[in-house]
């Protein structure tokens, strides 16, 4: 299994290789050079699998020779082990046609755990047979960044510096992030929004004597291990709904592009998908170029989901190479274009999205509206951006099942759920001294050669 760049310039690499160098040097993000394909019977036989054996089957193909079967079912048994539900991602029932996918039972109750964790465990056994060590740079719009410092925390060969913008994050993902005691992880509070602190993330993954010096690695959803992970949710939840002998459909809160990519992924595997919508907050870039056929960047006004509150979706640009054939080039054109505020996407790439994804979006006041209706007509508490999709989803609804991913526990976003519904969700008992312990974090200036420097001095030697 081979993996190449999506803008087509840079050299293939395995999978591992992949995995830690996360962004190609040609700016681009990696994809496999071919998608493996699951049979009917091969997607039949997870029926009744364990999360972890359905995680195997589905990832397996992916990872070529880099570990041995055993070694991979170890870091996948690992990996799950801390999640506090024995399905690890159950379906609740909705309505009768509507399911939602809880996402949020591993370590920090957000959906990026069933990602980091996993890419935690390869990290851990790829640089313990190389006797490497790596600085793991991230950005997050809230979720990344807590669960990437759960992965990494207290590791002796990796650093981890995770930038998140000041004032952005709720709370509860603020100090997820800042009160982690372990003298490996870097909590830096950035001035800016997100699409800032991705924008000089990827500045520097593109300095090549600095990524170099630091032995940079990278785990935001531009690393092809973390959407690989996210693809095992989309089989274990359409299976136990009758796939493949019934369709499914899915709807997914997205900013960044990564989960609903994931899905894209699983769809090409062979999973019988009918529709993937794509469910935006009022930050809507994705669903606006849907509809108008233009990708153009606005102001990200903060929001209630704030893991959505982004203008540069960075895994849209994997989308875009298979639209317009796998060609490089021409991904490399769009972005360049994106640098000067936006692109136009051509008619045959445009109509191959529309195909393939549908959306919807969600204002503030349907995203409350939509959170006091569930909260009571079912009882469930939904998270804002959970809300988002639910909201989407209700106008997707059809003569197959529709399986809303649920991405977030309510308790991360307790001032705005309360808000809508009334009800403060309480954390799980595990948590329940976050907001006691003290924090530990660094203001930083959306200056590159301040961040740099800033890394070099923190960054064991």
């Amino acid at each position: 299994m081979h993996y190449i760049s999506t803008r087509g310039q840079a050299p293939e690499l395995s999978f591992e290789d992949a995995m830690m160098t996360g962004l190609a040097r040609d700016g681009g993000l990696f994809v496999p050079a071919e998608i493996p394909v699951m049979s009917p019977d091969d997607i039949a036989a997870l029926a009744g699998k364990s999360y972890e054996e359905i995680a195997f089957a589905v990832m397996r193909p992916f990872i070529g020779d880099a570990f041995t079967d055993d070694e991979f079912k170890a870091i996948i048994a690992r990996a799950y082990a801390g999640f506090r539900h024995s399905a690890r991602a159950p379906l609740v029932q909705l309505d009768q046609n509507h399911f939602l996918l809880e996402l949020f039972h591993g370590p920090t109750l957000a959906f990026k755990d069933f990602a980091m964790q996993l890419i935690g465990q390869l990290f851990q056994a790829s640089l313990s047979r190389s006797g490497k060590r790596v600085t793991i740079v991230g950005a997050t719009s809230g979720d990344t960044g807590s669960a990437a410092i759960e992965a990494f925390k207290g590791l002796s060969n990796v650093d981890v510096f995770i930038l998140f913008p000041h004032g952005r994050v709720s709370e509860i993902q603020r100090r997820q992030m800042t009160t982690p005691t372990e003298s490996n992880v870097h909590a830096l509070a950035m001035d800016g929004d997100f699409d800032d602190c991705q924008a000089r993330l990827k500045d520097m993954f593109n300095d090549f004597d600095f990524r170099e010096g630091v032995k940079l690695a990278g785990v935001n959803s531009i690393n092809w291990a973390r959407v690989l992970a996210q693809v095992v949710y989309y089989f274990s939840s359409a299976v136990a709904l009758g796939a493949p002998y019934r369709e499914v459909s899915f709807t997914v809160p997205t900013g960044n592009f990564g989960d609903i990519f994931a899905g894209y992924i699983a769809k090409k595997m062979g999973l019988p998908i009918r529709e993937l919508v794509i469910a935006t907050n009022q930050n809507d870039i994705l669903h606006r170029t849907l509809v108008t056929g233009a990708y153009t960047k606005a102001e990200t006004i903060p929001s209630s989901s704030p893991s959505m509150d982004i203008q540069v979706s960075s895994n849209f640009e994997r989308a875009l190479f298979d639209m317009y054939g796998r060609d490089g080039n021409a991904v490399a054109q769009l972005m360049e274009e994106l640098k000067s505020g936006g692109f136009k996407i051509s008619q045959g790439p445009l109509e191959g999205l529309r195909e393939t994804f549908t959306s919807g979006r969600a204002s503030e006041e349907e995203c409350a509206a939509t959170i006091k209706e569930m909260a009571a007509t079912t009882g469930h508490v939904l998270c804002p951006h959970t809300a988002v999709a639910v909201k989407v989803a209700k106008e997707h609804l059809g003569s197959v099942p529709m399986i809303t991913l649920s991405t977030a526990h309510p308790a991360k976003f307790p001032a705005a759920v309360e808000a809508a519904c009334g009800v403060h969700p309480t954390l799980p008992a595990h948590m329940a001294d976050l907001g006691n312990k003290p924090e530990r974090v660094t203001r930083v200036p959306n200056d590159l050669a301040a961040l740099m420097a800033l890394v070099h001095e923190r960054r064991a030697l």
